[in-house]
């Protein structure tokens, strides 16, 4: 089953909500950080993507018709090389918030005291699966402040650019008629019309909030990406 859409916007910009919302709207299957989380042998696919520029498509995206957030993103260019009939939705938001919200959540993610540390050591000392998702929350943090944000994310400025160059690219990438540049806040409307399908009658779900983000992350871990 071929990608049919392509989600090029960074983590915390609605791409959870996005998530939800293709699924909602028949895209039964679509991919993200919760899919590698609850499936850490996928990580080997993304090294590879990451390594040579292509992977073994049909077997990561066995039974998926979308793919958004991380770890997508950096790679919507190689996607669109594969999936030439796919489309890009390229999820937007204020910098300042999308900014704030990224520190308070996978900027902070992780045991910080040593108790915590400790709790952590013991439980992957017993536990592979852990192991595995513990890689995969290490490869989306080095991806993101490490490769992306080439380690200055406290240099606000410099992220900020980081984030609108980023925009900037996608939309002098991908063609007009394939691309839609989206703000979750704007509803069902400009996404509909978009994929050329009838509005929901229940609003547009808005997942995933900051205040949220470490209770879903603990459920992610214990294997109960929702």
């Amino acid at each position: 089953m071929p990608i049919k859409i392509v989600g090029a916007g960074f983590p915390r910009t609605g791409t959870n909500t996005l998530k939800k919302a293709l699924e909602q709207l028949g895209y039964s299957k679509t991919y993200h950080f919760k899919e590698m989380i609850a499936n850490p042998t996928d990580l080997q696919h993304w090294l590879t993507l990451e390594e040579t520029g292509t992977t073994n498509w049909d077997e990561l995206y066995d039974g998926f018709e979308a793919s958004v957030d991380l770890p997508a993103y950096p790679w919507y260019k190689e996607h669109m090389e594969r999936y030439p009939d796919a489309k890009v939705i390229l999820t937007v938001r204020p910098f300042d918030n999308w900014y704030e919200s990224l520190r308070s959540t996978i900027y902070q993610a992780g045991p910080k005291t040593l108790p915590q540390k400790l709790v952590m050591l013991s439980k992957l000392l017993f536990s592979p699966r852990l192991r595995g998702m513990i890689k995969c929350v290490k490869f989306a943090k080095r991806r993101i402040f490490e490769v992306e944000l080439q380690g200055k994310f406290e240099d606000k400025a410099f992220a900020e650019k980081v984030f609108n160059d980023h925009i900037e690219k996608v939309k002098a990438t991908v063609p007009p008629e394939k691309l839609l540049v989206y703000d979750v806040r704007d509803g069902w409307g400009p996404l509909c019309e978009f994929l050329g399908v009838p509005e929901p009658e229940d609003a547009l779900p808005h997942l995933n909030k900051k205040e949220n983000f470490r209770t879903m992350l603990s459920q992610m871990m214990k294997g109960k990406a929702a």
